[in-house]
């Protein structure tokens, strides 16, 4: 949770975790000044979990814990995303963000990164590691390796 966090540093703005689990990045995020701070996660236990934590930490009302599924859910009023997916589903999320989000958005994935972007910033070891995206500068990388293939 801090070093995914840690590389959202000095953003603000809405705050969405794609498959949020226990709601804890959800709760910290609000915490550091993310308004709104939103997570989406299908299993209902974790949900009830996650508003029982911002219940106890004082904050049950101020965050959103939503029973959606990832890809139905628009993200393109979203300024920051946070991930923790397996690397199967975060190969198929990659095309859903670029379609979706605006160019000022950062997304940081926690644990795994995404197969085919290059990350802006890298944290933390192992189990601990996140890495953060810039989508305008995913968005140049993909235009040029797609353009060094073209003829001229």
């Amino acid at each position: 949770v801090t070093n995914v966090l840690s590389l959202l540093k000095g953003r603000s703005g809405k705050m969405v975790d794609l498959g949020s689990g226990d709601g804890r990045i959800v709760l910290e995020a609000y915490k550091q000044g993310f308004h709104p701070a939103i997570g989406y996660e299908l299993n209902p236990w974790l949900i009830k979990l996650s508003y029982f934590f911002a219940w106890r930490a004082g904050c049950y009302g101020k965050v959103s814990y939503l029973k959606k599924n990832l890809w139905k859910v628009t993200l393109a009023d979203c300024s920051n995303v946070t991930v923790f997916l397996a690397p199967s589903v975060l190969s198929l999320l990659e095309a859903k963000l670029l379609d979706e989000l605006p160019d000022n958005a950062r997304v940081v994935a926690g644990r795994f990164p995404f197969p085919s972007w290059k990350p802006s910033c890298i944290v933390g070891e192992g189990v601990d590691r996140a890495w953060s995206y810039d989508i305008k500068e995913v968005r140049i990388q993909n235009a040029q390796s797609t353009s060094c293939g073209t003829a001229v």
